[in-house]
């Protein structure tokens, strides 16, 4: 299954493809509106927002270091360093609890 290479979303169905890059695909919520990866720091406060909603947490510092884990593993933010991502990053442990939730 082809994921987002700025969040890892799952892509299942072509209508979640906002658009294509050279490193490929990008989710509809990654998706700059004319085409392209938006920047680091709105695909990092959309992730902060989806694992505060989705965990039900209000533990904003650990949504932090959810996302950080996840992007820093991307290989489009390997190949565009950020510094929104020089923070601290989750334990495997609170990465997989927090997957969890997800399902």
């Amino acid at each position: 299954m082809k994921t987002c290479i700025a969040c890892s979303m799952p892509l299942s169905d072509p209508k979640e493809i906002g658009c294509e890059v050279k490193d490929g695909p990008v989710c509809i919520h990654c998706t700059q509106p004319g085409g392209g990866v938006k920047s680091c720091e709105e695909v990092f406060e959309g992730g902060v927002a989806f694992f505060l909603s989705a965990t039900k947490s209000q533990d904003r510092s650990l949504a932090e270091r959810l996302v950080c884990k996840n992007m820093r593993g991307l290989p489009h933010w390997n190949n565009n360093p950020c510094p929104c991502l020089k923070g601290a990053v989750a334990s495997d442990e609170e990465f997989a609890s927090a997957l969890a939730q997800l399902s």
